[in-house]
């Protein structure tokens, strides 16, 4: 045990930590928008996902405190990190070193990380079946509430590309953390990041606006 807390406490274990919470989160993203699709199937069908997912009972409870618990982690991994950083190099280097290239996607990704762990604090006060008081009301109900305010669906579109910008670089980055930064297979793991990342941001963020002006 004492081996795994002293791996943690550096920084290649805290690096690890983030690639290892980010694939889980990418992963809960991708189950997450697939679930979120079948509002497109109208309210029994959305409502039906709901009640699935509510019969799971006391596991669905921890699933979520556990996923906020791997997103506490990241972020707060990722400010470490960051901090660490900003404090062995107070001067920016005047050339860009990221071998990589720098990326709106990486210049961003403490910011992108705060904002996005917000909203999910947000979000989770509006829709999670913990905190919601239903009385009656179906989830469908509830969100179709929400996404007409303007609003709700302004700052639930920006934080979709809050995501996006995330992903885009947290991809690429979590194979260069775990070793497979191979250069024969990178710029099709960066084109991958690249896809992945439009498919949550455009995903994700179409739902309210379909929701509020077409359906």
């Amino acid at each position: 045990m004492k081996w795994l807390t002293t791996t943690l406490g550096t920084s290649i274990g805290k690096k690890l930590m983030m690639a290892a919470t980010g694939l889980s989160f990418i992963g809960f993203l991708a189950v997450h928008l697939a679930g979120n699709l079948t509002l497109y199937g109208g309210a029994d069908a959305f409502n039906s996902y709901a009640e699935h997912l509510h019969a799971l009972g006391p596991l669905l409870g921890v699933a979520e405190f556990g996923l906020l618990g791997l997103f506490l982690i990241h972020v707060f991994s990722g400010l470490i990190i960051f901090w660490q950083n900003f404090k062995a190099r107070p001067t920016r280097y005047a050339v860009n070193r990221n071998p990589g290239g720098k990326t709106i996607g990486s210049a961003t990704m403490p910011y992108t990380g705060l904002l996005i762990l917000m909203f999910i604090l947000f979000h989770l006060t509006n829709f999670s079946r913990f905190f919601v008081d239903q009385g009656g009301t179906t989830i469908f109900q509830i969100v179709s509430t929400a996404f007409q305010n303007p609003v709700y669906v302004g700052l639930y579109v920006l934080a979709m590309v809050m995501i996006a910008l995330h992903v885009s670089h947290g991809f690429w980055s979590l194979f260069q953390t775990f070793g497979l930064n191979h250069p024969k297979y990178m710029p099709a793991i960066n084109t991958g990041g690249l896809i992945l990342s439009l498919v949550f941001g455009l995903g994700f963020g179409f739902l309210p606006i379909y929701i509020a002006f077409i359906a």
